[in-house]
């Protein structure tokens, strides 16, 4: 059965679409038909993978999931693209009741074929990430090791709960994963301790260290498990995969 992560946070710059990229490149490379979905206007999931944002979004044209699915450099991960079309941008995001069902039976409707699907979403807590937490079975949520690293948290954590409630055993808190880690840094390690006190087993053991090779894979379209594999970017995201897949 389809497991499907939600990977979320209000805050940008925490490492969110670097999580998404990274950790569907691992699920494929463990052997897992995996399918990166990208609903960040931005579009960096799709051109962190080498591919090109769409013109019309075939979530906005209300086509079948699979016209908009492309093949990615790395054998068995698909990614449905984003787009910088206004017009698409716009459309994604209205506050529409009718508009959220529909979004949410085509981007279900076509997750059968896979057997993880990660959603990276836009940085907010607006109409698109509420839509992609109700058709997830798990949220996923990096938070960054710096001193904000806990401003706004409140906020994503009621959103869960919201989704929580009005979908009853549907979604689940999947973790918390600590980006951007720096071992040298006292602040570091006390985000990390407050972080676990607070929040206990929900936070993944596997940290994400500060590492260039993942800063440079997007550049090159490519995970940083393809690009740098011997890196501690690389990894980290292969233990963070382990870890995840281990929950399951």
């Amino acid at each position: 059965m389809v497991r499907i992560y939600c990977v979320a946070n209000q805050k940008g710059g925490v490492g969110k679409t670097t999580t998404a990229v990274n950790l569907a490149g691992a699920m494929a490379k463990a052997g897992a038909r995996t399918l990166l979905v990208d609903l960040d206007p931005q579009c960096n999931a799709t051109s962190g993978l080498g591919l090109q944002p769409t013109a019309s979004h075939p979530l906005v044209a209300c086509e079948p999931l699979r016209q908009g699915v492309r093949q990615s450099s790395l054998p068995g991960l698909d990614v449905l693209p984003g787009t910088r079309s206004f017009c698409d941008v716009e459309a994604l995001t209205r506050e529409d009741r009718n508009q959220t069902a529909r979004l949410r039976e085509q981007l279900t409707g076509g997750f059968n074929a896979y057997d993880y699907v990660l959603i990276d979403c836009p940085p907010s807590l607006g109409p698109l990430t509420r839509t992609a937490l109700a058709c997830s079975n798990e949220v996923l949520m990096p938070i960054q090791c710096e001193y904000f690293a806990m401003e706004g948290l409140a906020q994503m954590i009621e959103v869960i709960r919201d989704v929580m409630q009005s979908e009853p055993n549907q979604l689940q808190f999947g973790g918390i994963v600590l980006t951007m880690y720096d071992h040298t840094l006292e602040l570091t390690h006390e985000v990390d301790a407050e972080v676990r006190d607070f929040f206990g087993e929900i936070v993944f053991r596997t940290v994400v260290p500060r590492d260039v090779a993942v800063a440079e894979a997007p550049s090159h379209g490519r995970t940083v498990l393809d690009y740098a594999p011997r890196s501690r970017g690389s990894r980290a995201y292969a233990e963070l995969c382990l870890e995840l897949l281990g929950r399951t």
